[in-house]
């Protein structure tokens, strides 16, 4: 069964490493959001893990941050 994603062990890594680029990149949470078109509490809620993102918003999120998704990805794996 599985539970709530929002506050999974790997939403947590994957916010904390979408977090980790957009710092990398210079953006502040307003300059990525005007980037992809939504308000500035969208990315606070990503990051805060409130909010999680379905694929579409991930692609869109990488490719504004100009990162590519599969590094993320390979984060999450499970050894």
């Amino acid at each position: 069964m599985m539970g709530k994603t929002v506050s999974s062990e790997e939403n947590a890594r994957l916010t904390k490493w979408l977090k980790s680029k957009r710092h990398d990149k210079g953006h502040t949470m307003r300059s990525l959001a005007q980037l992809l078109g939504t308000p500035h509490s969208f990315i606070g809620k990503v990051e805060n893990q409130e909010r999680r993102l379905d694929v579409i918003e991930f692609v869109r999120y990488c490719n504004a941050l100009e990162v590519d998704p599969h590094e993320a990805l390979n984060i999450l794996k499970i050894d």
